[in-house]
């Protein structure tokens, strides 16, 4: 263990210098201040690069290093290595983050994990060696090494440490049985070669990866993501990584993972949180849900849409020079049809619209004043008729009468307006399920109908560019005069003294107003992540979908503007599958985008649930389903999920998270939403609400809330009121133990199975 704190030491000394130079150099470069063009430029890439580096080194520190592997003497991986710890060969140190020397050659001290000569620490096994004679894991708290484990995987090695696993699943169950602390881990130091393959699965196309609860589907996704980043790096953080959860609690609970590899620079988001200046705080019914998330509702939208495209009912009179216009329904219908023969989005069709209202009243205009009375010929030249359109546009009769016909309208006023006013597009039951007063606050489920509203719209970027251009203007005309009064000040200077004009440079020599107009305008440093945030456009390299069965057809449209190269990975559980909107099949989901050019792969083993707390889960949903196979749990605790009958159902809730309240780690109350207010009154701490904290020892949550989480004991409290899918996943989110409490009667699967 020596040998190992030595490096260790050694590592950290190296990480504290590159922390001290990085900051330093990130301070230097930012104290230039105005540079001229190039060096601004490289001295914005190497701010970026640095602090990049500084945010990766200060959220891995303290668990930097993992593990190490000893090669053999004859392997060769093509890198130098170490000769650590007296053993013969050379070995290979892993970490979250690489870490090289600073010499000439940079030789590498740490190796990513994401690397190829770092994948025989995950698939290296006594039948395909791969090179390796042994596989060492080590277990550090912060920069202490506190313990060892050793695999041999050259079973002609004589050598021994003391510290041998016979097993080799010392770590991994050191892992599994350790105290949650209300934020998932990163599972670097224990990847199975089931999901080392789907982790460096290659990135393009749509790969689904579907597991049943504890088969860490999520961690695979996430370390996923770390490796795409690290191994597409140029491609993927220009245009960002998108992680999408089920809801802020969830997004919460992963939210360290990422930053404890080195990465920092992902989007996290609900789909409550994909269009830009609207967060969904409000919650829909679950028939509303269901309406709402339906494919059809783009039909629906696009109908809304044409229907503010108006005619005349029955005519509009515009007063112009002393003289009646009159624009009837014939005459703005072929406005109307051919402005949609272009095919634009409504808000940008516009300008066409105007187009032709303005022709159609130029030449009723112009037959009206310039036709010869006797032979009927018109009289106007050209330039006539240019004056006759000028004078029209400076009408503001005119331009009511447009906006009345075709207005501009804004994503969410349409929404908004529609789902007030829902009858003429829905039936009657779907209407009443979605009619809501406009001042509502936002759902989830409106986020893809504004998404979809703002398609349909488009955006009319007329006055936003006239506004940037003549803000240039004005900052170019501001410039022009900085530089005439240098001029006029070099030329008081010089005036009375025998030099050439020639001889002098002065501003006017070395740059025009429009470039210095240029140094002065503010740089963009936001990251892309950011960026992506704020732009409902944006085009991610790579998109994660967490619980994707559970997303509306309607939702799916939204991520797949998102994602126009279809580079995908779906994670999910259709066994799992509970709002009332999700498609629940992979074909469903991803058919319409890319019929069948997707891959599926599952992961069969369950890490996190006992086997007793397993075999319950699964009898609750193979009554549902004959043929379910649950994942197979990989540990036994020996303790079976016990139940408790009570009329003071509070009374029984209270005195069970007494009993069930482990010394380390969490207790989640899974409930119905009804009940949370009574049940919270009556457990210290506890609070009922939205946004659960879950590094308190004891939270409250209903099954929607409790998706892809984890606790070390969990209390299930009146499970008759849960729909099967619900059921299922309140029962599998414990690690050790399982308690139910009930009034009403179990369901009787339940019961049987108990």
């Amino acid at each position: 263990m020596r040998h190992e704190q030595e490096f260790i030491d050694g590592l950290y000394a190296r990480v504290d210098a590159l922390r001290g130079g990085t900051e330093a150099s990130v301070t230097d470069a930012l104290a230039q201040g105005s540079t001229p063009m190039q060096a601004r430029l490289e001295r914005d890439v190497l701010v970026a690069e640095r602090s990049g580096l500084l945010a990766a080194l200060n959220a891995v520190d303290g668990s930097l290093c993992f593990g190490r592997i000893d090669l053999t003497d004859a392997s060769s991986d093509g890198t130098t290595g170490s000769t650590t710890g007296g053993t013969s060969g050379r070995t290979h140190h892993i970490g979250r983050i690489g870490i090289r020397a600073d010499d000439a050659e940079h030789t590498p001290i740490l190796i990513d994990w994401r690397a190829p000569v770092a994948r025989p620490f995950y698939l290296a096994t006594g039948h395909t060696p791969m090179g390796l004679r042994r596989r060492r894991h080590i277990t550090t708290e912060g920069r202490t090494v506190t313990a060892l484990h050793d695999e041999i995987l050259d079973l002609g090695d004589r050598l021994r440490t003391g510290h041998e696993d016979p097993t080799g699943d010392a770590v991994l169950l050191s892992a599994l049985n350790s105290a949650r602390t209300g934020r998932m881990s990163d599972i670097v130091q224990t990847i199975q070669a089931e999901q080392d393959r789907i982790i460096r699965a290659p990135h393009r196309g749509i790969l689904v990866v579907e597991g049943g609860p504890g088969t860490g589907k999520t961690a695979v996704a996430l370390h996923r993501a770390a490796y795409l980043l690290y191994e597409h790096r140029e491609l993927l953080a220009k245009r960002a990584v998108l992680i999408v959860g089920p809801n802020p609690a969830f997004l919460g609970y992963i939210g360290e993972v990422l930053p404890s590899l080195g990465e920092t620079g992902v989007l996290l988001a609900t789909v409550g949180e994909l269009f830009p200046g609207v967060r969904a705080t409000a919650s829909d019914t679950p028939e509303a849900a269901a309406v709402k998330g339906r494919a059809d509702m783009a039909d629906v939208l696009a109908a809304v849409v044409r229907d503010r495209q108006a005619l005349p009912d029955p005519v509009i009179a515009i007063e112009h020079d002393r003289d009646i216009l009159m624009l009837d329904a014939g005459l703005v219908g072929v406005a109307r049809d051919r402005t949609r023969e272009a095919r634009l989005p409504h808000n940008v069709a516009r300008e066409h619209f105007e187009g032709h209202i303005f022709n159609t009243l130029t030449d009723m205009l112009a037959e009206r004043i310039g036709t010869d009375p006797f032979d009927g010929t018109n009289l106007l030249d050209p330039s006539d008729i240019t004056q006759i359109r000028d004078d029209l546009a400076e009408n503001p009769e005119v331009w009511a009468a447009i906006d009345q016909l075709w207005p501009r309208v804004t994503p969410r006023r349409l929404v908004a307006d529609f789902l007030a006013e829902p009858d003429a597009y829905l039936t009657v039951a779907d209407a009443e399920a979605v009619r809501r007063p406009v001042t509502r606050a936002w759902t989830t489920s409106d986020v893809p109908l504004l998404d979809e509203a703002a398609e349909l719209l488009g955006e009319d970027d007329r006055m936003t560019r006239a506004a940037a251009e003549q803000e240039r203007d004005r900052q170019i005309a501001y410039a022009q005069g900085v530089l005439d009064v240098s001029y006029a000040s070099r030329t008081y200077e010089f005036e009375d003294m025998d030099v050439e004009d020639a001889e002098v440079l002065s501003a006017h020599d070395i740059i025009d107003a429009e470039r210095m107009a240029e140094r002065h305008e503010e740089d963009d440093h936001r990251s892309a992540a950011e960026r992506a945030a704020a732009d409902r456009t944006w085009a991610f390299g790579h998109i994660i979908v967490d619980e994707a069965q559970e997303l509306s057809p309607m939702a799916w449209r939204l991520l797949m503007r998102r994602s126009p190269t279809r580079s995908m990975t779906l994670v999910g559980d259709p066994a799992q599958t509970a709002e009332a909107a999700g498609v629940g099949s992979w074909s469903e989901i991803l058919s319409p985008y890319v019929e069948d050019r997707w891959e599926h792969t599952r992961l069969a083993v369950n890490y996190r649930t006992p086997s007793e707390i397993m075999e319950v889960a699964a009898a609750v949903l193979r009554a549902e389903r004959p043929g379910f196979e649950p994942p197979s749990s990989v540990r036994s605790t020996g303790v079976r999920p016990w139940v408790r009958e009570s009329s003071d159902l509070a009374g029984a809730v209270e005195k069970a998270v007494a009993d069930l309240t482990p010394a380390e780690g969490r207790l989640a109350v899974i409930a119905p939403r009804e009940l949370h207010g009574v049940l919270a009154a009556g457990l210290d701490g506890v609070a009922a609400g939205e946004a659960p904290d879950l590094t308190r020892g004891v939270v409250l949550l209903d099954p929607r809330q409790a998706k892809g989480l984890e606790f070390d004991a969990v209390l299930v409290v009146e499970p008759g009121r849960f729909g099967t899918s619900d059921l299922y996943v309140a029962l599998t989110r414990a690690t050790q133990s399982l308690g139910i409490v009930h009034a009403t009667p179990l369901p009787a699967p339940l019961a049987k199975a108990l």
